[in-house]
């Protein structure tokens, strides 16, 4: 009796395993010839499946990470894997706002079309402080990116129909946006989910100042991804990660599919500002759909990164 209720149970979890991993696939097959397609952090994880994938579309795809040794290597792999040369890398570095606006400045001098930017990198939850003084997640994983896309939006418009994709993530639910404390800094989850709720919230806004101009927004969430982020963790915590990553976390070009889905296909057009999961809209908890807030993070980060 032992051994049944051992295998049956041995058979449930295989099979519960099974279905957390499971993820629609985006399969539209939409060509991207003749298109521009921008990438932060595409030289590793989602970001570079993303980048694969693209490329393979016929995209010129450029990829901006602040490791040009690691973005040489994966130029030269995403290359081979789709057999489409244009692909290139610029020096980015998301927790620095002098290069964000450099990096900008060189790209608009470069480049003559922007059709597809990703906002893909990303911090987890660390304690740290970027080079202009704001915790590492809210700095790079949100004003980073609100910078660079406000300095790309008018190459944007001018490429329209031109779409933005933010990488998000499901914790945003944990936590509330206090505006009397955006650095927040204390707890590293809690950080983490409060930088992933200010990216829903760029999203919406974003959609909101730019409908009917031909650029529409939308924030994804990937799901839980075997990437490389435990790299800023000790190697204990890396080691139990790998075990939990193994069993519970999708492949990176798993995690790559509703990104590809949100860049490439016509159907996400009437959900700007939407947020998607498993290749489809998915709903979010009530306090992050509240326009009100999303215009007054807007407002605060425009403050904050000095476009105000």
């Amino acid at each position: 009796m032992y051994v049944l209720y051992t295998i049956i149970a041995s058979l449930v979890s295989f099979l519960t395993l099974k279905w957390m991993k499971k993820r629609r696939c985006c399969t539209d097959l939409t060509r991207l010839d003749g298109k521009t397609v921008l990438i932060t952090g595409g030289n590793s994880g989602v970001g570079k499946e993303t980048a694969v994938a693209l490329a393979m579309r016929g995209a010129r795809v450029i990829i901006a990470c602040r490791d040009l040794g690691k973005a040489e290597k994966a130029v030269r792999e995403i290359k081979y894997k789709s057999h489409n040369l244009n692909v290139l890398y610029m020096e980015l570095d998301m927790a620095n706002m002098h290069s964000v606006r450099e990096f900008c400045k060189t790209f608009l001098q470069r480049e003559k079309k922007l059709d597809i930017l990703i906002n893909n990198a990303g911090m987890p939850g660390v304690l740290d402080w970027t080079d202009d003084g704001f915790s590492m997640c809210f700095g790079v994983n949100h004003l980073g990116h609100f910078l660079l896309t406000n300095l790309l939006l008018p190459r944007l418009r001018e490429c329209a129909p031109s779409r933005v994709v933010t990488l998000t993530c499901s914790s945003y639910k944990y936590q509330k946006l206090d505006f009397q404390d955006l650095n927040y800094n204390l707890l590293p989850f809690f950080t983490y989910c409060r930088s992933k709720l200010a990216n829903i919230y760029f999203s919406q806004e974003l959609a909101r100042i730019t409908e009917g101009k031909g650029v529409t927004s939308y924030a994804v969430h990937p799901g839980f991804v075997q990437s490389g982020w435990t790299c800023h963790y000790s190697t204990l915590f890396r080691m139990l990660m790998q075990v939990i990553m193994w069993m519970f976390f999708v492949p990176c070009e798993v995690g790559a599919q509703t990104v590809i889905y949100c860049a490439v296909s016509d159907e996400v057009a009437k959900h700007s500002g939407g947020y998607f999961m498993d290749c489809r809209p998915a709903t979010l908890r009530p306090f992050a759909r509240d326009a009100g807030v999303a215009k007054k993070l807007w407002e605060a980060s425009e403050r904050l990164v000095k476009l105000a």
